[in-house]
């Protein structure tokens, strides 16, 4: 009985460092063949996909009318219980004088694009 537990112990960890060894060297392999579809997919379908999208932009830029919308005074936007601890008070901090009107409306400059 003893021999039998010995042999089939050898049997055993010959077994298991004989499918350990192929499952490594086929997961080398399965790597490097995944590794290699991303990198096609990548230079085939991503980038493109990114060019196209930046086609889109430009072209949608160059279409579309680049002045303001009317100005609604909506009561619940644009609501000032205190003002901004900057510059003027009425003032986001990334204000942008073109896009975001202020509470009563949009600045007037002059300088439109």
């Amino acid at each position: 009985m003893a021999a039998l537990r010995s042999w089939s112990r050898v049997l055993n960890r010959a077994f298991l460092t004989q499918s350990r060894q192929f499952a490594a060297a086929a997961g080398h392999v399965e790597s490097h063949q995944a590794g290699r579809m991303w990198k096609i997919l990548s230079f085939v379908v991503a980038l493109p996909g990114v060019g196209v999208c930046m086609l889109n932009a430009y072209l949608k830029m160059q279409h579309h009318s680049h002045g303001q919308p009317e100005f609604v005074a909506y009561p619940h936007l644009r609501i000032r219980s205190k003002p901004f601890p900057w510059g003027d008070g009425s003032k986001t901090l990334f204000h942008n004088s073109h896009v975001n009107p202020l509470p009563d409306g949009y600045e007037d400059h002059g300088d439109h694009h």
